[in-house]
Formats: structure tokens, C-alpha cells, sequence
């Protein structure tokens, strides 16, 4: 009887902090929080938190004022937090071929049948210590938005802010750019620092821009993305039941992708009311900043550009 004691306490004493071994992984995003490109986010927190209650918990510790945008990329390769919601364009300096995500003209469910998911998920391996869980913000077209109006392309004589993924084609058309956090844009356009930005259809209403903004330049270009990370050490620490609820709030997350078209088409409809006008340019924009936008990637990435765009372009 002693020795049966003796093992039920020592089998007790190895299973008692198996039965405990919750996980908690530090979140970050790159975005105001509860506004549209961290919504998404923010709900895929809630599922991870709710379903996995005694396995894996995600601490959401904020948005910029935590931590600066453009330091989120080498943060996650860091492992200073395990999981990002970020866009490419504010990790260029980790992995520049990141900012070809904005010109997928392919949905992701085809992209991860035709290898251009898996040749991507290599490139975040090795550069970025990373895996991508899920893209969540698809299908959501960038404009040039003014405070002073235009007649064509040419963008000469005027300041724009930028962030990576519209350098290359705004210095083309022959403007002078500025790259700032989104947090600095309206305090930008109030002192007249820039005279407009580049940003997607939606979001604008989020940080207040509109009071700063007359004109939005159509059609829109590239197309936002805005994707969930994870570490690579992170993840491999997790079991397989913890990986799985994580696994499962990613797909369904990315499957939310859909209804980033409703809230287009809402952001237009405010924007319209809010007395933004539209200057159109007709296609031929659009197909500038395709081509430009490829030129970039091709430039910073010989070896990678070339086929990423096999993969991703139509």
C-alpha cells in the first residue's frame, strides 16, 4: 500500500502541471484599436479566448500607442510578442517581398492551391521567423485621397504621405512623399505638411481624416491587405490541440474576408455624403500602378519578384 502511494502521488505530481499548462501569447496590431483594419482582429481574439479556455488565452496588449507600427515586424521576428496583426507594407525593412501582397489579383483560397500561399510562407520562414495564420482584409481597393484637385496622373508639386506601398508608383507620377504612422496623417494634413495620402476605400471615417479631405482619386489600386502572424518559436511551443484552435479561429477568420465588399460600399456611400468628391482618371491610373508596383518588387527582390508575380498577377 505504501508503494501504491507512493506512485499515485508521484503520477499526480507529473500530471497536475500537464492538466494546468495553459498558454498565454502576447498580441499586438498595428492599427488604432476597434477600428476597421483591427476589428477583424479583435473578434479572432475573442474566438481563440473563448474556445480555448484552459488550453490557450491571447493577452491583446494594444495598437500604436503600445507600440509603433513599423516596429511591430521586427517585434514578431523578435519574439518581444507572439502574434502581429500587421500589413506587409509595415515590414518591408524585415522582408521586402511582403509588399507584393497588395497586388494579388488572385483570391487567397487560390493562392494556397497554386503555391503562391507556400512560396510566401518560405520566404516568412526565413526572413521573418514567421508564419501567416490568415489574411482577413482582401479585396479592398488603395485611392490617392487630396486636399487640392487634380486633372490627370501627374502628381508633380505635390506632398503626399505614403507608407511603403505606394512609393514606388507616387515618385513615378512625379510627387514628393513623406512616410509616416497613420496615427501622424490628419496632424500632416491640418499643417498643411502633405497635401493628401494614399489609403484604402475604408477606414478613413476611423481616424477622422474626412474633415481633412476633398477629393478622392478613382479608380482605386492594389488591393489592402492587412493578415494575422505568428512566431515561429510561439508556435511550435503550442500542442497540437492548442495549435488546432488557433488553426481553426484563422480559417475562420480569413473566410470573413467576403465581407470587406459591404463595408467598401458603405465607406463610398459616407464618403459621398461627407462631401468628398470623386476625380476620375479612368484605367490607365490603375494599370500605372500595377506596373510600377511590380517594377518596386522585381527591384528590391531579383531573385523573388519575378515569380511571386507568376503566382499572384492573372
Amino acid at each position: 500500500m505504501r508503494l501504491f502511494g507512493a506512485a499515485l502521488a508521484a503520477l499526480v505530481s507529473l500530471s497536475a502541471p500537464l492538466a494546468a499548462q495553459e498558454v498565454t501569447l502576447k498580441a499586438i496590431t498595428s492599427f488604432a484599436e476597434k477600428t476597421f483594419y483591427s476589428r477583424g482582429f479583435e473578434a479572432f481574439i475573442d474566438k481563440v479566448n473563448a474556445e480555448g479556455k484552459g488550453q490557450v488565452q491571447i493577452n491583446y496588449i494594444g495598437g500604436p500607442k503600445a507600440m509603433p507600427p513599423f516596429e511591430v515586424g521586427n517585434a514578431l521576428k523578435g519574439g518581444v510578442v507572439d502574434i502581429a496583426n500587421v500589413t506587409g507594407a509595415f515590414y518591408t525593412n524585415v522582408i521586402p517581398e511582403a509588399d507584393a501582397w497588395k497586388l494579388t489579383e488572385r483570391p487567397m483560397a487560390e493562392l494556397r492551391r497554386n503555391g503562391g500561399f507556400d512560396y510566401m510562407a518560405k520566404l516568412y520562414d526565413q526572413k521573418m521567423n514567421a508564419i501567416m495564420l490568415a489574411r482577413h482584409i482582401d479585396n479592398n481597393p488603395f485611392h490617392l485621397y487630396l486636399n487640392k484637385p487634380i486633372s490627370s496622373a501627374d502628381l508633380t508639386g505635390l506632398k503626399l504621405r505614403i507608407t511603403p506601398v505606394y512609393r514606388d508608383f507616387f515618385q513615378a507620377q512625379g510627387a514628393t512623399v513623406v512616410q509616416t504612422a497613420p496615427g501622424e496623417v490628419y496632424t500632416a494634413l491640418e499643417r498643411g505638411v502633405v497635401d493628401g495620402y494614399g489609403w484604402p476605400i475604408t477606414g478613413v471615417f476611423d481616424l477622422g481624416w474626412h474633415e481633412k479631405t476633398k477629393y478622392r482619386v478613382d479608380p482605386g489600386f492594389y488591393s489592402a491587405e492587412v493578415s494575422v502572424l505568428i512566431n515561429k518559436a510561439s508556435w511550435n511551443k503550442l500542442n497540437d490541440r492548442q495549435k488546432k484552435i488557433i488553426s481553426d479561429a484563422s480559417a475562420w477568420l480569413e473566410a470573413q474576408s467576403s465581407e470587406v465588399t459591404k463595408e467598401n460600399e458603405a465607406d463610398i456611400a459616407r464618403q459621398k455624403a461627407a462631401g468628398i468628391q470623386v476625380i476620375s482618371l479612368g484605367d490607365d491610373f490603375r494599370r500605372k500602378a500595377v506596373a510600377e508596383g511590380w517594377a518596386g518588387i522585381i527591384k528590391q527582390s531579383p531573385e523573388h519578384g519575378p515569380k511571386l508575380k507568376e503566382f499572384f498577377a492573372k
